[in-house]
């Protein structure tokens, strides 16, 4: 159940950080609500992940699989800069959420 509320904290916080892109600075109120929705969630599904998972464990899979696919989604849909350098951040970032599972989650 852990890995349930872990993959609907990081889907979450992934829909909110993509909203506030289109937010414009919170200037449009559908991706402003969005956001604000969406990280509520995130938080909400975090905490409930932390009462059966380690705290360092669970944020570092949680920040690191959103950041991996927030710079994907950056990099494919919204027309940012593909470069060596960001496609190796995002593996990096990758093996690292990788590494942390196969040492045990728990």
């Amino acid at each position: 159940m852990m890995y349930v509320t872990l993959s609907g904290a990081i889907l979450a916080e992934i829909l909110a950080t993509t909203s506030m892109k289109y937010s414009e600075g919170f200037s449009k109120l559908w991706p402003s609500l969005i956001t604000a929705v969406g990280y509520l969630v995130a938080f909400v599904l975090l905490a409930q992940t932390l009462k059966t998972m380690s705290v360092g464990t669970a944020y570092a899979i949680w920040s690191g699989a959103g950041t991996a696919v927030i710079a994907l989604i950056g990099m494919v849909f919204i027309g940012e800069s593909v470069t060596a350098a960001k496609v190796l951040g995002v593996l990096l970032v990758i093996s690292g959420v990788v590494v942390l599972n196969l040492g045990g989650a728990h």
